[in-house]
């Protein structure tokens, strides 16, 4: 038993391989309840060990009744002694392990769904409306409760909720987890709250304490370093380790050719004078570019930004002696993104301190945000001192510009990035509308078209703006930036960034669309 569960009661989550699992952590840690997210064949002994107050089944990409489907933990609907909730894939694995039937769906339930709940006193609906729109996605439903069980919501005359009382089994067909389900947040809450009975007693100073004891309880005596990008998410990685054990450990902060315009010099000074950070500048371009020439694949680019870093790492670590412990702001996004971690998700793609790390290291991982949205960062920022100035900042890829870059990274194509990518900060900065996006940068297509500039043909490339907004980075929608902001930089773009002639601007969402492009 670890020092989070003697301290407060816990919510375990098991993965059935939903991409939105981690949200339905993120919704739970919000309500002020500590969770763990656990595989979906996790032994029921450990998982009964952990004296959980409520256990979740999370969603899933398989069909119950498939011959490799997961399922779950043998004996674990009599063996847990706590309330369970079922969030679709995890509502039909209780009808079919109980005795109800699961089929496939004619008209697979995909997008906005509206609920009509025909048991207002149902514990998890109490106090809410009776009719509320939910997100769904599924392409079985179950189309017969098991015994002893109630149906307490239906969409279109189909089971879209159930409930056993006297055996603490709920489940939902649809996804209460996703922003998409308005109330879904409140039937959560009435899950932990009236049916689990637990205490809101969780919060982002407890994580922090928690994650101290960790790092000192696995660096000991030894040292660490840690590999800064500048951004948020190694910022507050490294003032965690800090915290936990000042000077022995070293930040690197590598010049990749790949950054920001005047990023390295500002970067470095504002952490060593800011947050007193033991920090080493690393000017490794030629190494980076050189990797990167002639390569074209998204995620061939990933894999060698990857193994470049950790070269650099490895080579300082050499030079500082003894080191052990290399210390990454990877947060959960990433990991979903590029590796299934807990239950069987696809892989997205690779992010350059996951799924493009080397399979050899010669360091040891410390990853003290892994299983943390970026908000939650932010607010363990605050409560480490960490400035605004790097709290607020939008969220800058470890792969750099050479992800904003369609195709192979050149040094031209870099110098239009930067200088466009300067304008883009300034125009939204000088709108004051900066802090109200997510994320906004362009992107170089290897398009050429023709355009006139002086009376003059060209034929030049095209630039792609995108702008959106989130909470957490799994869920985004473009932002709807006013005409006139997207003229002005549109205008500046094309006259002060020689080899531009044509701007675009990007109005897909995530899903389907991820925020960068590659």
């Amino acid at each position: 038993m670890n020092d989070a569960d003697k301290r407060y009661e816990s919510i375990i989550i098991l993965d059935f391989g939903s991409q939105y699992t981690q949200l339905i952590a993120r919704r739970i840690r919000e309500s002020n309840v500590f969770c763990e997210l656990l595989p979906f064949n996790t032994p029921l002994s450990e998982i009964v060990s952990r004296r959980p107050s409520g256990i979740i089944l999370s969603g899933g990409p398989a069909s119950v009744y498939d011959a490799h489907a997961p399922k779950l933990p043998d004996n674990f609907i009599e063996g847990v002694n706590c309330p369970v909730l079922g969030i679709c894939y995890g509502l039909q694995l209780i009808a079919l392990e109980l005795g109800g039937e699961v089929q496939p769906s004619v008209n697979r339930g995909y997008g906005y769904g509206r609920l009509s709940v025909s048991e207002p006193e149902s514990p998890i609906f109490k106090d809410l409306p009776t009719e509320m729109d939910v997100w769904l996605s599924h392409g079985d439903y179950v189309s017969k409760v098991p015994p002893g069980f109630r149906i307490t919501a239906e969409t279109n005359g189909t089971l879209n909720a159930f409930e056993s009382l006297s055996k603490r089994l709920f489940g939902v067909q649809f996804h209460l987890e996703v922003a998409h389900t308005p109330f879904g947040k409140q039937i959560l809450q009435n899950f932990l709250f009236r049916v689990c009975n637990v205490r809101p007693d969780w919060s982002a100073k407890a994580i922090v304490v928690e994650q101290i004891e960790k790092i000192r309880a696995a660096v000991g005596n030894g040292k660490a370093i840690c590999g800064l990008s500048g951004g948020v998410d190694s910022t507050v990685a490294a003032a965690l380790v800090h915290h936990a054990i000042g000077e022995r450990q070293t930040c690197i902060f590598v010049d990749t050719g790949l950054l920001r315009e005047g990023e390295f010099v500002s970067t470095c000074a504002l952490f060593k004078h800011n947050m007193s950070l033991n920090v080493v500048g690393i000017r490794a371009q030629s190494q980076f570019l050189t990797a990167l020439k002639g390569v074209h694949d998204p995620e061939q680019k990933r894999r060698i930004i990857g193994n470049q870093f950790i070269d650099v790492f490895e080579r300082e670590a050499k030079n500082l002696g003894n080191v052990e412990y290399l210390v990454q702001g990877t947060l959960y996004p990433d990991v979903i993104e590029s590796v299934a971690v807990h239950g069987p998700s696809s892989i997205i793609k690779s992010h350059h301190n996951v799924g493009g790390l080397p399979e050899h290291m010669e360091l040891k991982l410390i990853e003290p945000l892994r299983e943390l949205f970026k908000d939650e960062v932010r607010i363990m920022g605050r409560e480490l001192g960490v400035p605004e100035e790097i709290l607020n900042r939008h969220p800058f890829p470890g792969p750099g510009l050479a992800v904003r870059i369609m195709g192979e990274v050149k040094s031209d194509g870099l110098e239009v990035l930067r200088a466009a990518d300067r304008i883009v900060e300034e125009e939204l900065m000088l709108a004051n509308l900066y802090d109200s996006v997510w994320q906004a940068f362009p992107v170089l297509l290897p398009v050429s078209t023709v355009g006139v500039m002086g009376d003059f043909r060209t034929y030049e490339k095209v630039l792609a703006i995108r702008a959106v907004t989130s909470i957490d980075g799994m869920t985004a929608d473009w932002a709807r930036l006013p005409h006139e902001i997207l003229g002005r930089i549109s205008t500046r773009l094309v006259s002060e960034v020689r080899g531009i002639n044509r701007v675009v601007y990007d109005i897909s969402s995530k899903p389907p669309s991820t925020i960068e492009w590659e």
